[in-house]
């Protein structure tokens, strides 16, 4: 499985150019970047070398969509989705990803039925292009009455959820965190198959009860009470080989400078990939 990065938890890294640069020289070999935003800047052959001397690649893009809002914003961002799709496809990324919150203003019935149509929208468009769509779903707790009516915030529901949506390039973007929150086990891994995860994000827990766990209160990989290990070990052993990739959210940003960060990061990653025999 690939080592990844996202910005989140990294501070003030700077241009994506140099968030690639410091991935590598850190030993990370993707990153979740706008794959459109890089060609934009270097052009398409400029963009490939710039990942290919690096030894790096584009974990994900995220879904630039705004689906859970008015039909108006969702149809205005298509144009841009097909164009995000191309400038992926274009540097060989094949991962887009979103996440569900667990509660809405609007009521669950009426927002599944509009949003089942605009993902799967959204999931066509993206496999004109051969890229598969992420769903998140979010576990914390406290987000589940966040909004006026509960919606989905379980593996289960999501990939009932995925069915519903229909499209064959529909699967998981599987977070540890939420994993965690939601109290799954690893024999719910192992239940997958690994054609159902799009992507995985890894990050760790702080020793609260679990009730009590903020999303914005994630600490980095092996500093917490998550089993990452043996979560690692059951993606391992279900054959998924895609990219695991560090998001840390956290209430204030981190005031360490990129490259403590980065380190921190590695040695985290370096940790919890041992114990998993993974190295």
């Amino acid at each position: 499985m690939l080592k990844g990065l996202s910005r989140a938890g990294l501070g003030e890294i700077g241009s994506d150019e140099r968030f690639i640069a410091l991935a590598a020289e850190y030993g990370f070999q993707t990153v979740d970047i706008d794959a459109k935003g890089l060609i934009d800047r270097n052009g398409l052959e400029g963009a490939r070398k710039l990942l290919a001397d690096n030894g790096v690649t584009i974990g994900s893009i995220g879904l630039s969509v705004e689906w859970r809002a008015s039909e108006e914003k969702f149809r205005d961002g298509l144009a841009k989705l097909a164009e995000d799709a191309a400038a992926a496809a274009a540097l060989g990324c094949r991962n887009c990803c979103t996440y569900i919150l667990p509660a809405t203003d609007y009521k669950a019935a009426h927002f599944t039925v509009l949003a089942t149509r605009r993902l799967r929208t959204c999931a066509q468009i993206l496999g004109a292009y051969g890229i598969r769509l992420g769903l998140e779903f979010v576990g914390p707790h406290h987000l589940r009455t966040a909004w006026a009516n509960p919606f989905l915030w379980t593996m289960h529901e999501t990939l009932d959820w995925i069915d519903a949506i229909g499209e064959p390039n529909v699967g998981l973007l599987f977070d540890a965190y939420h994993w965690y929150t939601n109290g799954h086990t690893l024999a719910d891994i192992e239940a997958l198959t690994p054609d159902q995860i799009v992507h995985v994000h890894i990050n760790d827990a702080p020793n609260v009860a679990v009730e009590d766990v903020l999303d914005n209160g994630r600490i980095y990989p092996g500093e917490g009470v998550i089993d990452l290990a043996g979560f690692l070990k059951a993606l391992n052993a279900i054959g998924y080989r895609g990219s695991v990739t560090q998001e840390i959210l956290s209430k204030e940003a981190p005031a360490a400078d990129a490259a403590t960060l980065l380190a921190r990061s590695k040695a985290g990653y370096d940790k919890v990939y041992q114990a998993a025999g993974l190295v």
